[in-house]
């Protein structure tokens, strides 16, 4: 198995790249700094600089997967940008630097990689309940979630021109203890990473193009 892990730095990036390759996976992954690159080299992933905000950086990316023949595809890179808790607007550089990692980096990464995809290959791309409008019950984070609803518009427009092509699905990781997720957070990298990697794996052309959470329930978009 051929697997691409796209924002591998640290936490549920990092913990994708582990476990796929401790069930034998060929993993290429990417990072944006030296030191966590040495991390995923560590651990026998092929490891190299891409930075998804970056467009001169994401047009390097087709010919370093040219052949890769990717049977799974994970978009995790991702930013959370100020914690806010109600209508406090962001500045502008907050709102940049959001929406270029969380949106535009899917947009500019998924055209690249499409050559690169084996025939069925799966692509998830790890978004947030917090995206979600129809389940909307507070405002905490505001940008964030607003890119997050951008992100899932963008992978269900991608989830549309690769139809019959790859399987194409976004999830909700849980609320994980990672540097983002905080300390109190529910589940540990582990945890989550082992439920998405079964979801990614038995994702059915019924589930193409859907919202779902790590235990494999839909999300209301």
């Amino acid at each position: 198995m051929n697997v691409l892990v796209a924002g591998a730095s640290r936490g549920i990036g990092f913990e994708f790249v582990r476990q796929y390759r401790a069930a034998g996976a060929r993993v290429t992954a990417t990072a944006r700094d030296d030191a966590a690159l040495s991390r995923l080299r560590e651990l026998g992933a092929e490891a190299f600089v891409l930075d998804v905000a970056d467009p001169a950086s994401v047009s390097q990316l087709g010919w370093r997967l040219d052949g890769a023949a990717l049977d799974v595809v994970v978009l995790n890179a991702g930013v959370y940008g100020p914690s806010t808790q109600g209508l406090e607007p962001p500045s502008v550089a907050d709102f940049d630097a959001v929406m270029r990692s969380n949106v535009l980096g899917a947009m500019q990464v998924v055209p690249q990689l499409v050559d690169a995809l084996a025939p069925g290959a799966r692509i998830a791309a790890l978004s947030s309940r917090m995206g979600s409008i129809g389940n909307r019950t507070g405002t905490s984070g505001w940008l964030y979630r607003a890119s997050k609803a951008a992100l899932n518009s963008v992978m269900k427009d991608v989830s549309t021109v690769l139809a019959g092509r790859a399987l194409c699905a976004v999830f909700h990781p849980g609320w994980v203890r990672t540097d983002m997720g905080g300390a109190r957070a529910t589940l540990t990298p582990e945890q989550s990473v082992s439920d998405l990697r079964e979801r990614i794996a038995r994702l059915t052309p019924a589930e193409h193009g859907g919202f779902f959470d790590h235990d494999g329930s839909r999300i209301e978009w």
